[in-house]
């Protein structure tokens, strides 16, 4: 879902081949049998199309572009795991974000700004939502996962899935500061720009926004410190130019 505001878009041709990029490495998710490596190799991927895309423009069209919603749903009331993660993925594309909830209760994040950026975005929110769940699946047929006691192993799937997107979140921090160096060699101010463009649009929304606070949790030690371990193997490097090699791996339930 998504809701376009005032200006009209610059481009539209090049940011319609983008987005059906954006589309085409999405049908090669976790959910459709692709690894996460390979899913995740997608994002640099896409990455390097959003930063070709953006150098593509000039500033007068930069500042013609018109922002953008686009709304991520998680179907869920309570916490989700992305939780921990989802203002990385706003920074990883110089959006804004916030979480709104439904009539049904149900959370959401909306993404706001330029059009090729909330689309990644989206993309990466599915992208890292799904990863964690396939990784938390395969933690819980290992061997340490069975030594947790039941009563125990609703922490140890929460500290796992923290630990994951902890890790995943530092690594999206670190690779858009290395992006932004590398954009800042082409001698514009492109990150200045777009943020100013956003900031400016983001102004007229008029939206009271509250600061969520952030609260202590009991977390198991071994699960939180698999689930980083998972986050720090998985492929999101800067500079990718196509996916992994597939690689045999069972899938966990």
């Amino acid at each position: 879902m998504s809701q376009t505001f005032d200006r009209p878009a610059a481009d539209p041709v090049v940011l319609d081949r983008l987005k059906a990029r954006i589309q085409a490495l999405r049908a090669k998710t976790i959910a459709n049998g692709c690894t996460e490596d390979e899913a995740l190799s997608a994002a640099a991927k896409v990455a390097e199309l959003l930063d070709r895309h953006d150098l593509s423009l000039s500033d007068l069209e930069l500042r013609a572009s018109a922002c953008e919603r686009r709304v991520y749903e998680t179907h869920r009331k309570k916490r989700v795991p992305l939780d921990d993660c989802i203002g990385a993925i706003a920074h990883f594309c110089d959006c804004r974000v916030w979480r709104e909830k439904n009539p049904a209760g149900e959370a959401s994040y909306v993404f706001f700004g330029l059009p090729a950026d909330v689309e990644v975005a989206h993309y990466l929110a599915e992208l890292i939502d799904n990863a964690v769940r396939a990784e938390l699946g395969r933690y819980k047929t290992s061997t340490d996962y069975r030594r947790f006691r039941h009563q125990d192993r609703h922490l140890a799937n929460a500290s796992f899935a923290l630990g994951m997107v902890v890790s995943i979140a530092d690594r999206l921090v670190a690779m858009k500061a290395s992006r932004d160096q590398a954009n800042e060699t082409t001698g514009r101010g492109l990150v200045v720009l777009k943020t100013s463009v956003v900031d400016a649009e983001f102004d007229k929304l008029d939206l009271k926004l509250r600061s969520a606070r952030s609260t202590s949790r009991m977390v198991s030690t071994a699960a939180y410190e698999a689930g980083g371990a998972a986050g720090t193997t998985l492929a999101i490097s800067p500079g990718v130019s196509g996916a992994s090699p597939p690689r045999n791996r069972p899938n966990g339930n």
